[in-house]
């Protein structure tokens, strides 16, 4: 019952739209702040993180400090690209609500990225509200672009795979 009323109750959009913005916001400012700053540099980060992996109670579990070992790591520099613009890029896609659902997926997959590395700071509230908004789906993003960006790709979408029906002449 409550799942459907974030994803069909028209007052619902309107909180939604708020954590939304919120949250775009929050993803935006971090992104923006690492991008003008021109010295973002992630590796002081990852390295922070694989030292927490020993221990009787490791604060980041094996398996995951040797994914940043073997693979952030090496590849640091474009990783230096992407986190400061993914977190610009789903900031503000949640901001203007275009690929709302896409967007807080991706947003939830730095969060956890963050926590897993150790990391808590506002994570875990960000997460909290962005599973409200990726449940919603569409009704989060109705006051925003997605409202007549969806109905398009639906359609386009449809007809697509009604061509595709189409029997071929020879």
């Amino acid at each position: 019952m409550f799942i459907q009323f974030l994803r069909e109750n028209r007052y619902a959009s309107l909180f939604l739209t708020l954590f939304r913005v919120y949250l775009g916001w929050q993803w935006l400012n971090a992104g923006w702040g690492k991008i003008s700053s021109g010295k973002f540099d992630a590796s002081g980060f990852l390295n922070g993180a694989i030292k927490q992996v020993s221990g009787e109670h490791p604060a980041v579990q094996p398996w995951w400090g040797n994914f940043l070992n073997d693979v952030a790591l090496p590849h640091v520099e474009l990783f230096n690209v992407l986190v400061p613009w993914g977190e610009f890029l789903v900031g503000l896609a949640l901001i203007i609500g275009v690929f709302t659902s896409f967007a807080m997926l991706m947003g939830l997959t730095m969060n956890f990225a963050y926590m897993l590395s150790g990391t808590t700071s506002t994570n875990p509230q960000m997460v909290f509200i962005g599973m409200f908004i990726l449940v919603a789906g569409i009704n989060a993003g109705k006051i925003g672009l997605d409202r007549w960006l969806m109905p398009i790709l639906r359609k386009w979408i449809n007809n697509k795979d009604e061509k595709e029906k189409l029997p071929q002449s020879a």
